[in-house]
């Protein structure tokens, strides 16, 4: 891979010198679109703002870095030095929505007194920021500003543990909830928003922040900060925070596989050497499609510490936990044993699913040590009788299970044959546990394993820096329908995710539910689960979604009626060469057509509102095609597993009606 790394005049426009007390620069996207106006001033800030086609979508907001380097304690930015650079690679992405992603920007660097450097980057589809620091030093706390330019309106995620009287209970999230829209005075002062979050601007431009390149240093929240009131700042300002860095942990929360901080220190990270920090991403749209189709957390990752990717193989995994281990039919008691999980493998076989999952229960309980294997599982009998039939098996792990005597068990568990751990539980984000994230994929990349993270916040570019982690959680996916009252809207939030946070990497949600709740028909169930919406629907989020390592979520039984859905199911790629949104409205609906090879499916899924969707298939080149096509039948709308499958021979553009939470999908044949 070659790089063009050019330096220009022209990009950069300083007003006086750069001895002068006041420094201005101005950075512009490679279209022009996309402005931003860096500000040094005489009092040692730096300020930024965007502007979109001339329209100003966020006024000037301040960045900084208060940090100790040995005695000194600075906070200030003065301005010594910059440099500009064109940027314009070819970066692989071979397990995401496509095979290569073109990294084009301009990029100004700010040197600043006291070894740090200001690195800012304008793409045609966002503005980005970061710190590089040249010496040792202490965090005390960072400066992050979204000072946006009118009341617009924010789709925001809350923390979910919150607590007045403990504002620090808040920094232990597993980063699932659904979202809320309100104007950006009126969100609640007192809780923290984890990312990705959404700001409307007007005329449609959407205003997408998150992070990226997080590897050493604790996560991102943001929190609004109120209405105006005279002589303050305006009140349409998001302010961030981060998890000060933990002093004391102990052991506990879910079966002992956790680690709790009990005390925190009154900074937010420690750095021991020169290094770079993530970078603060803000991705403008000129609409809801374009945003769906934004590349800048996985671009801004840290390129790729994995040389040897051929072992590294995506895939459809069978999964136990979410239905209950539920079969039928079979002439022993179904569970955590060797003959469930035989039936999982050679489900699994049958319809050529990669993998198959031993979720929590195949390890002692409670006593955080993946040595010990409950005496119902074989696990090296399971693991030849699945190597037989060409099927792969993922460990489940808690977070300090895991992390306790890491080397070991990556290194036992491969020489095993087993493929890959879901390591769950780790439920924050300050800057021991983002460490742990990249120490856990560093070690499971050694021994030729793949990760996928639950209990975690976004992906923040770490797919990109070590392509064995194929999956994060941080979605409120489809587990919160086994116990989630009919008053929680999924079919909502799925018309939300592929905008917000899919724009922060791949999500494990764990689709497939056989078991489909028309509206008003949903009910939580822990033993027998089903989701809201169609099977269409359900369907649709195998295209709509991304996700490397993909879930089919219920039962062999429930899949084994109705074996020409789940062939078609189990066949679909989970990473892709192309990539197009073709239709979209944020927390409306979304049609998105994902092309392996020659095969396009196209799929599209709406809200609780009915509507007809249009596909014309000139604009991905295709004439007068031969095409598969899952749609709601004609009682989904009362019967969520209705559907129809029909082909349509010599087609140019097909038209289809979806249901209430409805969905359909479409193959090129």
């Amino acid at each position: 891979m070659k790089k063009l790394i050019l330096c220009f005049v022209g990009l950069l426009l300083a007003a006086g010198s750069l001895f002068a007390k006041e420094q201005r620069f101005t950075l512009k996207s490679p279209d022009g679109k996309l402005v931003s106006h860096i500000v040094a001033s005489a009092e040692e800030e730096i300020t930024y703002d965007i502007v979109y086609k001339g329209v100003t979508v966020m006024l000037p907001s301040h960045l900084g870095l208060n940090r100790v380097c040995g005695k000194t304690v600075t906070g200030a930015m003065q301005v010594t030095k910059s440099s500009t650079r064109v940027v314009d690679e070819a970066v692989p992405s071979p397990f995401t929505r496509q095979a290569s992603m073109r990294n084009f920007c301009n990029e100004l660097t700010l040197q600043i007194k006291g070894g740090l450097r200001v690195v800012f980057r304008a793409y045609n589809e966002g503005i980005a920021y970061r710190y590089q620091v040249d010496q040792p030093c202490t965090v005390r706390f960072e400066k992050v500003e979204y000072n946006f330019a009118g009341d617009y309106e924010a789709t925001v995620p809350y923390v979910t543990n919150f607590d007045e009287n403990n504002h620090y209970a808040q920094y232990s999230s597993s980063f699932e909830n659904l979202y809320i829209t309100k104007p950006l005075s009126q969100l609640d002062t007192r809780r923290l928003c984890f990312l990705p979050l959404l700001v409307h601007a007007p005329h449609g431009v959407k205003v997408c922040i998150t992070e990226s390149a997080l590897l050493d240093y604790p996560g991102l929240y943001l929190k609004g900060v109120g209405d105006s009131k005279p002589g303050t700042c305006p009140g349409f300002r998001l302010e961030g925070e981060h998890a000060p860095y933990p002093k004391t942990l102990e052991q506990g929360g879910h079966n002992n596989l956790q680690m709790l901080v009990k005390e925190r220190e009154d900074y937010i990270a420690k750095v021991d050497k020169a290094t770079v920090m993530p970078w603060r991403i803000a991705m403008v749209a000129k609409n809801s499609a374009e945003l769906a189709m934004n590349n800048m957390s996985y671009l801004l990752g840290e390129p790729a510490r994995v040389d040897d990717l051929g072992w590294v193989k995506p895939g459809k995994v069978a999964w136990e936990w979410w239905n209950f281990w539920n079969i039928s039919g079979v002439p022993f008691v179904a569970g955590v044993n060797n003959d469930t999980y035989k039936h999982y493998i050679d489900f699994a076989s049958r319809y050529g699913i990669e993998y198959v999952i031993l979720d929590e229960g195949w390890a002692v309980n409670k006593q955080a040590d993946l040595f010990q294997v409950v005496p119902e599982i074989d696990l090296p009998m399971l693991v030849q009788y699945a190597k037989e039939r060409n099927v792969g098996l993922i460990l489940w792990a808690g977070y300090y299970a895991f992390d306790r005597d890491m080397e070991h068990v990556c290194q036992h568990y491969s020489d095993m044959g087993i493929k890959g751990f879901k390591i769950d539980f780790m439920d924050r984000d300050d800057q021991i546990v983002v460490q742990f994230y990249q120490r856990a994929a560093a070690m499971c990349a050694k021994y030729h394993l793949l990760a996928d993270f639950h209990g975690a916040y976004k992906p923040a570019g770490l797919n990109r820096t070590y392509p064995n982690v194929l999956n994060f959680e941080g979605v409120a996916g489809l587990e919160q329908l086994k116990w989630a009252p009919a008053s929680w809207n999924q079919v909502q939030y799925d018309t939300e995710i592929p905008f917000i946070r899919q724009a922060a990497g791949p999500m494990d949600y764990t689709q497939g539910a056989m078991v489909n709740g028309a509206k008003n028909c949903y009910h939580p169930s822990w033993n027998e689960p089903m989701s809201q919406g169609t099977r269409c629907h359900q369907l649709a989020l195998y295209v709509v979604l991304e996700s490397p390592l993909n879930m089919l979520c219920d039962s062999p039984t429930n899949y084994d009626r109705e074996p020409d859905y789940t062939r078609f199911v189990a066949q679909m790629p989970t990473v892709w060469d192309e990539t197009r949104v073709l239709q979209a409205e944020v927390g409306e609906y979304i049609v998105t057509a994902r092309r392996k090879g020659n095969t396009w499916y196209i799929g599209g899924i709406t809200n609780w509102t009915e509507r007809d969707v249009v596909v014309d298939l000139s604009v991905l080149g295709l004439q007068n095609s031969r095409v598969q096509l899952y749609a709601d039948g004609a009682n989904a709308h009362r019967k969520g597993s209705d559907y129809s499958v029909k082909v349509l021979e010599g087609t140019t553009s097909f038209k289809v009606h979806l249901a209430p939470g409805g969905g359909f999908v479409a193959k090129t044949l």
